[in-house]
Order: structure tokens, then sequence, then C-alpha cells
């Protein structure tokens, strides 16, 4: 079957960034703001706290939300999709302004919920309507218990359009300028845009385009690196003193709150990893036996490997879509239909072209409760992975699309285990089907370099990050410095498996200019070693367990991670012994890449 490899972003808002549709859409969420402040203003709840009155002022957030949710995921598209489009900027501000303004507001709603006597709040929860929305209520308040005066954090709302949420599109307008030179082998050179150069120099078979590319990469991203130093203390240092203001007693305090999980989780998971990852090293350094190196660079972690003239498996887009189908259809039914509909329905924007930014991700049309996927395919088995795992993020917000709204806000962690679960389905499957042991050691390396991405590449993201904070606390972290912050955490990482390094890696990484969630990185290894037990407990009772994964995916917002381990899978994500068996699980595949090639 043909699959169309294209956004229709006219079935949003026709005429792109200049829609009228969409600034007709603008003007009627401005009023419904204004009728929502004058509720807030007239019905404090604070006062007079009843269950009508509050589900009442909860459909109206939900409104609202899903209203400027539907307009700022357009606009991020259409910018992602063609970022030359010189108005994408300028809409999305129109879009923030309203942010702003509800986020102000949905301060104000939390302060009336704080101030709710507990005798009160206790009886009030008590109410049928509320209970199945009981534990996000109780959070929300919690939250709100940090909150400054009214005034002062209507301020900080203010601000963030001209900080946090400035400093990030500061740094996606300058990549969006950027290109990366290649040279082909008759001497021609043309101009590779972020991504296009990313994918070819991490898959690109020739290990001279891969060297050549890496180092015009770190040239470019050398050039640039004295404004994204700038943006990265500016962004950091506002978020360190939003955090202080709220009373926060670390850096890490905000992110795992946001993800629902303790630091006794984080402390077990990062020392099972460290603990655990010379397999993946030894890995490492057999691979570069395999490619003919004494030691793998930075740009030859990903590259593909083939033995015995057995080319790297490749995908034309039509045939990654049936694959991931068909092998989603083994584990069930409902997420293989899943998975066909949005396919054939224009969700994925996958065309391989210039003027896109790099990456991919899975982002919600709230008013649809549709999401779209957005990614550069380019006919790699990790690029089909790639569209499983969007395709996951996908599946975990299409099985909750039923939930009471506010029950369907779980953290980027769990997140990461419904999109690496699906992956994991296709890397198997590749496995599976491997014609011969030549075959087998190229899908294995596929695999692996997922495990070597979990437990080397974004544990130096988090050694990095985390010792960023600590001196940014201190004071500007200059670009020399975070250079040498950045090498440091890699060598930490990866040991002594690699003969060169990436020192403007924390440049070049968009993760660590992402306003909304800080430390983006320990939540995708959570995920992965999550999903690998909740793979585990399938393998051990296939039938009718995409009925008990679907369940466990609709608890995630409304449960702390280890209650959440404990009430589906009965274990202690607070021991390391549960990583421990994770990670095992894919040094089992590192062994058995080292015996294929030895």
């Amino acid at each position: 079957m043909n699959y169309p490899n294209t956004w229709d972003l006219d079935s949003i808002f026709p005429g792109g960034t200049k829609s009228k549709e969409l600034q007709s859409k603008l003007a009627s969420l401005k009023e419904d703001i204004q009728t929502y402040q004058e509720t807030l203003n007239n019905e404090d709840l604070s006062k007079d706290p009843s269950a009508e009155k509050l589900q009442a002022l909860l459909q109206q957030q939900e409104t609202i939300g899903k209203g400027i949710g539907q307009a700022a995921t357009f606009v991020q598209m259409y910018h992602d999709a063609f970022m030359d489009d010189e108005y994408a900027d300028v809409v999305m501000g129109q879009v923030m302004d309203l942010y702003s303004d509800m986020q102000k507001l949905s301060n104000t709603f939390t302060k009336q919920l704080v101030a709710v006597a507990d005798a009160d709040w206790q009886q009030l929860l008590e109410n049928e309507s509320l209970k199945e929305i009981a534990f996000t209520l109780n959070e929300l308040r919690d939250k709100g218990k940090r909150l400054l005066s009214e005034e002062e954090e209507k301020l900080i709302a203010e601000l963030n359009q001209d900080g946090l949420a400035a400093w990030s599109n500061l740094y996606d307008t300058v990549v969006s300028l950027m290109t990366i030179p290649l040279t082909d082998k008759d001497g021609e050179t043309r101009q590779l845009s972020v991504g296009q150069a990313m994918n070819r120099m991490y898959a690109d078979p020739d290990p001279t385009i891969r060297k050549q590319l890496f180092e015009n990469w770190e040239a470019a991203w050398s050039k640039y690196a004295p404004i994204f130093a700038d943006t990265i203390n500016h962004l950091d240092g506002y978020r360190l003193t939003l955090q202080r203001a709220h009373q926060r007693k670390s850096h890490l305090e905000e992110p795992l709150e946001y993800n629902r999980m303790s630091e006794a989780t984080l402390d077990a998971m990062w020392t099972a990893v460290a603990n655990n990852k010379q397999p993946f090293i030894d890995f490492l350094h057999q691979k570069a036996n395999v490619l003919g190196m004494e030691k793998l660079g930075w740009q030859d972690v990903e590259a593909p490997v083939a033995m015995n003239g057995v080319q790297p498996k490749t995908f034309t887009y039509d045939e990654a879509c049936d694959f991931v189908i068909d092998n989603f259809a083994t584990f069930g039914p409902k997420m293989s239909a899943f998975a066909k509909h949005a396919l054939e329905n224009r969700w994925v924007e996958a065309e391989d072209r210039s003027n896109k930014r790099p990456g991919g991700y899975c982002t919600l049309l709230p008013e649809w409760e549709e999401s779209r996927i957005f990614m550069t395919f380019t006919g790699s088995p990790s690029d089909a992975s790639t569209l499983a795992h969007e395709l996951g993020h996908a599946f975990h917000s299409h099985v909750m699309k039923d939930l009471p709204d506010l029950n369907r806000e779980y953290a980027m962690n769990v997140a990461e285990t419904a999109s690496t679960f699906a992956e994991t389905i296709i890397t198997n499957a590749t496995l599976a089907g491997a014609a011969s042991e030549a075959e087998k050691v190229t899908l294995l390396n596929t695999k692996l370099e997922n495990a070597t991405a979990m437990f080397l590449n974004i544990h130096a993201r988090f050694l990095f990050e985390d010792a960023f904070y600590t001196e940014r606390a201190k004071g500007i972290v200059s670009e020399k410095r975070l250079n040498e912050l950045m090498v440091e955490a890699q060598k930490q990482a990866y040991g002594d498996s690699l003969a060169n390094y990436h020192p403007h890696f924390w440049c070049s990484k968009l993760h660590f200019f992402i306003d909304d969630i800080p430390f983006y990185n320990f939540p995708y290894t959570f995920g992965f070693l999550f999903s690998l037990g909740i793979y585990a407990e399938y393998l051990k009772h296939p039938e009718g367990f995409e009925e008990k994964y679907i369940a466990l995916l609709q608890d995630t917002g409304a449960m702390k991670v280890e209650d959440l381990a404990a009430k589906h899978l009965g274990v202690d994500i607070t021991k390391q012994d549960f990583w421990e068996a994770g990670i095992q699980l894919m040094a089992e595949d590192a062994a058995e890449f080292i015996r294929l090639t030895t």
C-alpha cells in the first residue's frame, strides 16, 4: 500500500500561519479567557467550595486549554515542516500571549484550591464526581502551595514569554539558519540542513563521509557556540531563579516531581547503569574491530555494520509502514489498527527534504484527540524504529482519550515507556526474521545502538546537565567550560571506548534547550528499562496482554511511578535489582553480537 508521507496541515487551519481561521480561533479564545476570568472572580472556590463549581471551572479550563493547544501545535508543526516560514514566530507569539494569560488565571485557580480548608477539601473529594480525579487534584493543590503571591505569579507568567520561552525560541531560530557542508567524491559541495546532516553523519556506511560530516558538524556548532552558550546560561539561570523562588531545594527536585518519581528511584536506576555498562563498552570495542578501526569515533557509534557482504537492511517508507503495522499485530489488534489508521490518514510528516528541522517527535492536536508525528525518513532500520517509537507515543494518548482530562497528563518518563515498548516489538521482529547470522549481526547492531544511547549517551547528558546546573548556580559558565563539562561527562559515560568526543554536543542537542521540561534525559532511560520489564511480562504471559498493557498506560496520568510499577508489575523500582534485570536483557544481545563477530 502507498502511505502519504506529509501532513495535511490545511485540514487543521487552511492557509498556513496566515490562516484567517487561525486568527478567528485566537480571537475566540481571547473571549473565552475573559469569560473564565470573570467566573474566577465572581465564583471564588475558596469561599464556597462545591463539586459543581469545581467541575464547571475545570470544564472551562479544559476547553480553553485544548483550544490553545490546538493552535500552538499547528503553528509548531508548520514551523518545523517549513523552517523558512517567517510568520510562524509572529503567530506563536500571539499563542504564547494567550497561554500566558491562561497561566496567570490557572495560578489564581490553584491558589483558590490551596485556600480551601483541609476539612472542606477532604469532604469535596468525597463527591462521586471528583473521586476519579482526586490524585491529580491533590497533586495540583500540593504544587500550588509553592506558589508566590498572585501578583508575583502573574508577573512570572508574563516574563516567561521573554524568558524561558524566548531563549528556547532563539535556539530554534539559529538552528534553522545553520547548514553543514558535504563534499562528494566528485568534489562538489552542497549544504545540508542540520537534520539532513545529522541523519547522514550517523547512518552513512562510508566512514570518510561520517568523518567529514562530523568535522564540519563540530565546526558549525563551534561557530555558533557563543550564541548557544548565552542561550543555555540564561535559559537555565532563569529556571534556577524560579526554582529558588518556589523553594526548591535542588535543581533535580522539579524534574523529579514532574516525572512523579523519587530521588531513590533515580539513584537506583543510574547506579545500576553505572555498575553494569561494561557489556556495552565491550560491544563498542568489538564494533570497532568489525569496522576495522582501533576505536570508534563519536560519529561511528551508530554506524551500520555489514558482515560477509550483507548490506544493512533498508526500507522504503511504504515498506516500513507495513512492517510496523504487521508486527504490532503480533502483539495485539488494537495497536496495529491504530497504527494503520494514523499512517493512512496523514498523521506523519516523514518526507526527506531540506527546510525541515532535525529530530523527531509526537505531538497532540487536543481538540481532535489525535496525534501527529514528525520525523525524516531516510530508509535506515533506525528510521523504522523511530516510526514505531513515535506511534507508541500516539497509541498511549489514544488509549487515554476517554479518561477525565486531568488524568491524561502523564509525564515524560512513562511516555517514553510506551514509545520504547512499541520500538522493542519492531526491533525484536527484525531480529526474529533474520535470514542469516550475518543479517542478525546487522540487526543486533541496530538494536544495541539504542542500548548504548540509553546507558551511555543519555547518561552523559545527565552527568553534564547535573554538573552544569551546579556550576550555573554560582554564575555564568563559559563556552570553554561547557565543552569541558561535556567531554568529562562523555568520558565517564563511555569509558575507554571512543577515539574522540563531541565537545559541542551540549549545543547540538535540542533537548538541553527545551523550555518546559528540565532534564530532558533521564526519563528516556527510565522508559527504556521500564518498558523492558513490561515486555518481559508480555513474553511470560502473551495471551490477552494487550488489555493489561492498555490498563497500565491508562494509569500513567494518575499515579506515582513507584505505585504504577507495584500495581501492574509487582516490583519495587527503588531497588537496583529491577533495573539490573532490564540491563541484563540487553547485555545478552551485546554478548551475542560479540560471539557472532569474533
